[in-house]
C-alpha cells in the first residue's frame, strides 16, 4: 500500500508539474540560482518560489499606496539585482525617487528610468521590453491594459525570461492574464524602547490572486536587507511565553 501510495504522489506531483510548464511557470533549474526567499509568503506560490519569468501586477487606490507599492517593489528588485542584470522602469509619472532606492541596497545606476509622455507609449514600450531577454526585470507604471495586451506581455516573458512588474492606478479593467496580482498598504512602523525616529518600512502586503497558489495577506518589514515577519514574530513569540506560563 505504501508502494501505490508513492506512486500516486509522484504521478500527481508530474502532473501538476506539467501544467505550470504549459502555464509557463515551470520549476526551471536555471533559474533556482536567481530566485530569493519571501520567507511564509513563498508558501503561497506554485513550487514555493516567487514566480519570475512572469507578470505580476499591483493595484493602487491612492498616492500612498502607490508610495509603498513602489517601496515594496524595490525590496524585490534588490535581490534580482544581486545577479547583475539591468532593470527598466517605465512611466509616464514615476512613482519612485531614484535616490531613495539606495535604502534597499540599490545602486540607481543599476535601473535604467524611461520617462514618457502618454500611457500608450508606456504600453508599447513595456512590451518591446518585456522581449529582451538581456534584461532581469521591467517595471512599468501603466493604469489600464487589455487582456489581450496583459497576454502578450505574459508570452513575452515566457520567451525571454524577464520578470515583469506592473504598478496600475485605479484600473478599471481588472480582466487580464497576469501571474499575480497584489495591493501593498504602508503600516505603522516601530522602533525599541520607544526611541524616536523612523523605524524600518512595513507593509501589509495582499496577495489577491496567484495562478495555481494560495492568495492571503502578510504585514512585511524590510530589514538588514531582507523581508521580515514582525508581527507574526511577535504573535508567535507572544503564544510561546503563554503556553510555557
Amino acid at each position: 500500500m505504501l508502494f501505490m501510495s508513492n506512486t500516486k504522489d509522484d504521478m500527481i506531483a508530474r502532473l501538476r508539474k506539467d501544467i505550470l510548464q504549459l502555464q509557463g511557470l515551470a520549476d526551471k533549474h536555471e533559474k533556482q540560482e536567481a530566485a530569493f526567499s519571501l520567507g511564509p509568503l513563498d508558501n503561497a506560490f506554485p513550487n514555493r518560489v516567487f514566480p519570475l519569468s512572469a507578470v505580476h501586477e499591483f493595484i493602487c487606490k491612492d498616492i500612498q499606496s502607490e508610495a509603498a507599492t513602489a517601496g515594496f517593489i524595490a525590496g524585490l528588485l534588490s535581490t534580482i539585482t544581486k545577479s547583475n542584470g539591468v532593470i527598466l522602469w517605465i512611466s509616464n509619472r514615476r512613482s519612485i525617487y531614484p535616490p531613495a532606492l539606495n535604502s534597499f541596497g540599490i545602486e540607481p545606476s543599476h535601473i535604467i528610468f524611461i520617462d514618457l509622455k502618454s500611457e500608450q507609449q508606456v504600453a508599447w514600450c513595456i512590451e518591446e521590453a518585456l522581449k529582451s531577454n538581456c534584461l532581469a526585470a521591467v517595471v512599468g507604471e501603466i493604469a489600464e491594459i487589455s487582456f489581450t495586451s496583459s497576454r502578450r506581455l505574459q508570452l513575452a516573458v515566457e520567451q525571454s525570461k524577464v520578470t515583469g512588474l506592473l504598478i496600475r492606478r485605479n484600473p478599471k479593467n481588472l480582466v487580464t492574464a497576469s501571474v499575480s496580482r497584489w495591493a501593498i498598504n504602508s503600516i505603522s512602523s516601530e522602533l525599541p524602547g520607544n526611541m524616536p525616529g523612523v523605524g524600518f518600512p512595513r507593509w501589509e502586503v495582499e496577495l489577491l490572486k496567484i495562478r495555481n497558489g494560495k492568495p492571503g495577506s502578510w504585514n512585511m518589514e524590510w530589514k538588514a536587507g531582507e523581508f521580515h515577519y514582525p508581527v507574526q514574530q511577535e504573535f508567535m513569540q507572544e503564544e510561546h511565553h503563554a503556553q510555557s506560563a
